[in-house]
C-alpha cells in the first residue's frame, strides 16, 4: 500500500495544502479549476480515495457530458431543445471534470502517492475527454452547418491534439517553452491554449451561438495549427544551435 505523508501540524490538511501542490496552467485554470481542484481532493482526502479515483471520475463526466450534447445535437439544431439547456449544462460538467484532473495530481503530490502507472492513466483519460470534446463541437457544426466540408473536421480533430502533446513534453527534465513570460498581458494572449477556458468558451458557444461552431473549428484549426508550425521551428533552431 501507498504511503500517505503526515498531515501538517494542525493535525489536518486544507485546501490551501492542497492548491499550494498544483502544477499550474493557465490564467482560467490556475483562478478556477485549481481551486475547485483543491476541494475536491481535500474531500478526496478526506474519504480516503485514491488520486485515480477521481482520474476516472473526470473521464466519466467528461465523457458523460460530450456524449448527451453530441447526441443531442441535432435536436438542438432543429429548435426543440433550448441550446442554453444543453451547453450550460456542458459548460457545467466539463468544469466540474477538468477540476477534478487537476485535483488528482494534487492529491498524488500532497500524500506522495504519485506513480508511473497513476501519471499515465491520467494522461489517457485526458485524451479520451479531449477526443469527446472534439467529436462534441465536431458534430454541433455539422447539425447546425451539413455543409461542413469534411476536410475541416479533419483538420480540426488533427491539430486539436497539439496541445495536449506540447504540455506533455513541457514536463520532465527536456522541458522548454517559446515565450516564459508570465505577465499578465502574455498570460491573457495564452488563454487561447489554456484548457479551462476553451472548456468555457466552447460551453458558451454551444449554449448561445450554436450556429457559430462551424467558426470555432475554423479558429482552433488556424490556432493550433500555427502554434505546431512555430513550435517545429523553435525547436529545430535550437537543435541546430547544437555543437
Amino acid at each position: 500500500m501507498q504511503s500517505v505523508a503526515e498531515a501538517p501540524a494542525s493535525g489536518r490538511y486544507t485546501a490551501s495544502d492542497f492548491l499550494a501542490a498544483n502544477r499550474g496552467g493557465g490564467l482560467f485554470s490556475e483562478t478556477v479549476n485549481q481551486p475547485i481542484g483543491a476541494v475536491f481532493a481535500l474531500i478526496a482526502y478526506r474519504l480516503n480515495l485514491a488520486p485515480t479515483v477521481l482520474t476516472i471520475a473526470n473521464l466519466l463526466l467528461g465523457l458523460g457530458a460530450s456524449a448527451t450534447v453530441a447526441a443531442l445535437a441535432p435536436t438542438v439544431a432543429d429548435g426543440d431543445i433550448p441550446a442554453w439547456v444543453v451547453g450550460l449544462g456542458a459548460l457545467v460538467a466539463w468544469q466540474l471534470a477538468y477540476s477534478m484532473d487537476c485535483a488528482d495530481g494534487q492529491l498524488a503530490r500532497v500524500t506522495r502517492r504519485t506513480s508511473p502507472a497513476g501519471a499515465r492513466v491520467d494522461v489517457l483519460c485526458d485524451v479520451a475527454v479531449q477526443i469527446s470534446l472534439v467529436a462534441v463541437l465536431s458534430a454541433t457544426a455539422v447539425a447546425q452547418e451539413p455543409d461542413t466540408p469534411a476536410w475541416l473536421v479533419a483538420v480540426f480533430a488533427g491539430t486539436w491534439m497539439v496541445n495536449l502533446i506540447t504540455s506533455v513534453m513541457q514536463s520532465g527534465p527536456q522541458a522548454a517553452s517559446m515565450i516564459t513570460s508570465r505577465s499578465l498581458p502574455v498570460r491573457v494572449i495564452k488563454l487561447v491554449r489554456d484548457y479551462g477556458a476553451v472548456l468555457a468558451f466552447s460551453g458558451l458557444i454551444l449554449a448561445f451561438f450554436p450556429q457559430w461552431t462551424v467558426w470555432v473549428l475554423v479558429a482552433f484549426a488556424t490556432i493550433n495549427g500555427l502554434f505546431l508550425l512555430a513550435s517545429i521551428a523553435h525547436s529545430a533552431r535550437a537543435s541546430l544551435k547544437q555543437p
